[in-house]
């Protein structure tokens, strides 16, 4: 049964309904109001200020068992940790870049940025994936070229250092973990962590062979198969940060059942059309449409109960609707867009 945005039903009388109406309206006007003017504040804020400080130990850690990297090459000479700190560096550097992501993302909206600066974040996921595909490419040609011409391995000194960086990785892939892992900032981060660890375990796997064997190829191929698998989990993060940015529908989001949801549940909408849907990060969606409405609807109490459905519903936050009376006009048009554009969705 349709209803009204206070929850009664069509069968009461038109007064009733009118009262009822600017009741609720008076309702809503901070549930509405409070998430168009500051998208800063309540849960999403608490969960970003969390990520930052998670993304800023991690940062740290990453950091300081670097500088114990370099030094431990320089004192015993082993250029293969010398190779492992430059690795680390550029994971401090995504680390830190994913930190000042978040830091920035705070900021209020100004008139530059009118919907503020949390896109950052999705920015720095997508180059963070990039980055990781170059380091995987890397890692591929320095292990063929191993491979062609193998050299002198530091299997003792290999081991204690890669047992250390293994410490380190699961400590701050723990931190990390914790962290709200739909955000693609921190999954950009636990990326890079991940192939940080899974190369402690590959080398601590190689070290043992080498010290029980001298088998010195071991090292390159389980290099290649710590990069494959950094491959596939960065393809996905480049494939999802890529989808907001090019203003893609909210991943999970059926755009074909939010028409008929809307016109079902909302007293007074005969019709909805021109919808579309995109995110500014995939915790903050957005939406526009046009809401055609019977003559004698109260336009106003029909947009918040439209509103309020779309956050109940659909966890869209932010909407902007267009009310329309007379729809004959613009009825065929509207759904031979619509059509069109749910077949470009599903392609």
């Amino acid at each position: 049964m349709p209803i009204f945005p206070d929850g009664r039903s069509t069968n009461s009388s038109p007064n009733d309904i009118e009262n009822a109406g600017h009741r609720h309206t008076a309702g809503l006007e901070h549930l509405t109001l409070s998430h168009d003017h500051d998208h800063s504040h309540g849960f999403t804020g608490h969960t970003t200020g969390a990520n930052e400080t998670r993304i800023g130990i991690a940062a740290l850690l990453t950091g300081l068992f670097m500088v114990a990297e370099v030094i431990g090459g320089l004192v015993s000479g082993s250029l293969a940790l010398l190779a492992d700190a430059a690795h680390m560096l550029t994971d401090f550097a995504a680390l830190g870049l994913g930190w000042f992501a978040f830091r920035l993302s705070r900021r209020p909206s100004d008139e530059r940025r009118t919907f503020g600066y949390h896109r950052f974040e999705v920015l720095v996921a997508f180059v963070n994936g990039l980055a990781l595909f170059v380091i995987a490419g890397f890692i591929v040609v320095e292990a063929i070229d191993r491979l062609r011409s193998p050299g002198d391995i530091l299997g003792g000194t290999m081991l204690v250092v890669a047992i250390g960086g293994l410490i380190v990785n699961i400590v701050v892939f723990a931190i990390l973990h914790g962290a709200d892992r739909d955000n693609l900032n921190i999954r950009g981060a636990v990326l890079h962590v991940l192939g940080d660890l899974l190369g402690s375990v590959a080398a601590i796997v190689a070290a043992v062979v080498i010290l029980a064997t001298g088998w010195m190829p071991i090292d390159p191929i389980l290099s290649v198969l710590v990069a494959a698998l950094v491959l596939v989990s960065a393809w996905r993060l480049v494939r999802d940060a890529g989808h907001v940015l090019l203003e893609g529908t909210p991943k999970g989001l059926d755009m074909a059942n939010v028409e008929p949801h809307l016109v079902e549940s909302v007293a007074g909408l005969r019709e909805v059309h021109h919808v579309h849907a995109w995110s500014i990060t995939p915790e903050r969606r957005m939406a526009t449409l046009h809401a055609c409405i019977d003559e004698a609807a109260d336009g106003t109490v029909v947009t918040r109960a439209i509103k309020m459905e779309l956050k109940r519903r659909f966890a869209i936050g932010h909407a902007t609707v267009e009310i329309e009376r007379d729809c004959c006009a613009d009825h065929d048009h509207a759904h031979r867009h619509d059509d069109a554009t749910l077949k470009d969705r599903s392609a």
